[in-house]
Formats: structure tokens, C-alpha cells, sequence
């Protein structure tokens, strides 16, 4: 039985560590944190300015269902801060595949090593002065395509 909860710590260890579960540790961690800040922007700035239309407190806005409240006002801050976070979490991840493509930087093609007999077209070495398929001189080829 001890071997085994050892065993188990081990790999619960080992899955934990992974740097994958870290980062997303990380990121949700971070995510709590910015929700935060979302929640009091709409409840403390967004909420009020538009409870001014209201003349009340804008989360506090409800329609009357027979005995029954309906809360437009809480509802509608829940869409804002989702539309708020949305557009901030579009925004990150444009800017971080922005940045992503500038660091790929664009890879030159390898010059030739190779070129085409203009007599025979077989497929030979660069610097070849004779083609070896059909012993044509190169060089006078070449200055024949060049006239």
C-alpha cells in the first residue's frame, strides 16, 4: 500500500511539474486577477454612468413578473464584463501573433547547386564547364542564351 501511494505521488509529481500545467496555473491565476479588474470597471465606472439613465443603480434594475424579479441590470453587467474580457483577451492575442511573426524571420531559399544542360536539360552541378550526359561545353551555351 505505501509503495503505491509512493508510486502515485511520483507520477502526480511528475504530471504536476510538466511545464504546461504550470502555465496554465499561471494563466488562471492571472485571469482571477484580471476578472477582478474587469468586475470593478463595470460595477464601479460602466454601471453607474449607465444607472445615471436609470436613476438608480444600474445592477440593481429589474422588471416585475408577477411576484417574480428579473434582473436586466445584473444580467447586462455579467454581458459587459464578458464583452470586456473578450475584447482584452482578443487584443493579447492578436499582439502576441503580431510579435510572433515578426520574430520568424523570413528564411532566404539556399542558392542552387545545381542547373539545367541547355543542350541535353539534364539536371547538373552549378559549376560544371562540360555536362557530363551529353559532353556539351557549357560556357559557349551559356554565352549563346546571353546573345
Amino acid at each position: 500500500m505505501l509503495t503505491g501511494l509512493k508510486k502515485f505521488m511520483q507520477e502526480f509529481r511528475a504530471f504536476a511539474m510538466r511545464g504546461n500545467v504550470l502555465d496554465m496555473a499561471v494563466g488562471v491565476v492571472v485571469g482571477a486577477a484580471f476578472k477582478a479588474i474587469v468586475d470593478s470597471l463595470v460595477n464601479d465606472i460602466i454601471s453607474p454612468l449607465i444607472g445615471l439613465v436609470f436613476n438608480a443603480d444600474f445592477s440593481s434594475v429589474a422588471i416585475q413578473i408577477g411576484e417574480v424579479p428579473i434582473g436586466i441590470g445584473s444580467f447586462i453587467s455579467s454581458v459587459i464584463n464578458f464583452l470586456i474580457v473578450a475584447f482584452s483577451l482578443f487584443v493579447v492575442i492578436q499582439a502576441a501573433n503580431k510579435a510572433a511573426s515578426l520574430r520568424k524571420k523570413k528564411e532566404t531559399p539556399p542558392a542552387p547547386t545545381t542547373k539545367k544542360c541547355p543542350y541535353c536539360f539534364s539536371e547538373i552541378p552549378i559549376q560544371a564547364t562540360r555536362c557530363p550526359h551529353c559532353t556539351s561545353m557549357l560556357e559557349k551555351a551559356e554565352e549563346k542564351a546571353e546573345v
